[in-house]
């Protein structure tokens, strides 16, 4: 059995085609990556396949790595794009509903929060947020794809609060 005296932060920047997860551990010093990556669906698939596979790929993430806390990005909405909110809904609601049947708390985060703790900036572009994570993290190569960065900047957020 995992021994472990951290605290563990799952950061989620969730989307129907591709989300980003990445776990933090946070108690030891600084921050350490235990993992990161993105769950992806079909872009052919309706829209019901696609949540079950996001929620099917979340559980088994949420399984493996078992972490303290979920940190998810809150819904945004752009009027000039009121479809993306309404897709986003649906892939939060189900990352929600995972977290909720595995037991985990989840903290929402706003994308403003994350990229001004982060770069200054609240309306930093994801290119930003990619070479930030790059430097905080001591990475050798910029983190790809950017929903990656995205997640790992969460977690860092939620798990520096």
């Amino acid at each position: 059995m995992e021994q472990r005296s951290a605290y563990r932060v799952l950061g989620i920047d969730p989307g129907l085609n591709i989300t980003g997860y990445a776990a933090v551990d946070f108690g030891r010093g600084e921050p350490a990556i235990v993992e990161a990556g993105t769950l992806r669906t079909g872009a052919r698939a309706d829209l019901a396949q696609r949540l079950v596979q996001i929620h099917a790929d979340l559980a088994e993430v949420l399984s493996e790595l078992r972490p303290d806390l979920v940190a998810i990005e809150q819904l945004y909405a752009h009027y000039k794009h009121p479809r993306t909110a309404i897709l986003m809904g649906h892939a939060r609601g189900i990352i929600l509903l995972a977290c909720q049947q595995a037991g985990v708390a989840v903290q929402h985060v706003a994308a403003t929060h994350v990229k001004k703790s982060l770069t200054g900036n609240g309306h930093a572009s994801k290119l930003q947020v990619q070479r930030a994570i790059q430097a905080l993290c001591k990475l050798k190569e910029l983190p790809q794809p950017p929903d990656v960065a995205d997640a790992l900047a969460i977690a860092l957020c939620a798990g520096r609060r």
